[in-house]
């Protein structure tokens, strides 16, 4: 009875972060906004139904799969979700509104002569 709770439950979350994501992709106005919508909500909603699927199946093998997609989910939704905007970016969409890219030359970075982790080259 409480295992089937928890079944129900964790699919009813699951769908619930499936469909704010459908939406989000249908409703919202650029590539970034969208690419959000869809990698965070659906991995939330897709891990919750793989996280009933080993409740209901248990440790064995179909369990175990389970598991292994939700690793897998985690490790390659935000590598997905990365590069979709890093493509967009060197094809130049804009971003809505006064938000911009990082300034490249702004960030402080430390001159390679100055860095003391490096060794020093050798004239061999």
């Amino acid at each position: 009875m409480i295992q089937t709770a928890v079944i129900i439950a964790l699919i009813v979350v699951g769908v619930f972060f499936l469909t704010v994501g459908t939406v989000g992709l249908l409703r919202l106005p650029n590539v970034y906004n969208r690419m959000h919508a869809t990698s965070k909500p659906t991995t939330l909603g897709t891990a919750a139904i793989f996280l009933a699927g080993f409740v209901e199946f248990g440790p064995g093998s179909e369990g175990l799969t389970a598991l292994i997609g939700i690793v897998f989910l985690f490790l390659t939704v935000p590598t997905g979700a990365h590069m979709i905007a890093r493509a967009a970016e060197r094809i130049g969409i804009s971003f809505l509104g006064s938000v911009t890219w990082p300034d490249p030359s702004a960030v402080e970075r430390p001159d390679r002569a100055e860095r003391s982790d490096e060794a020093e080259p050798t004239d061999d």
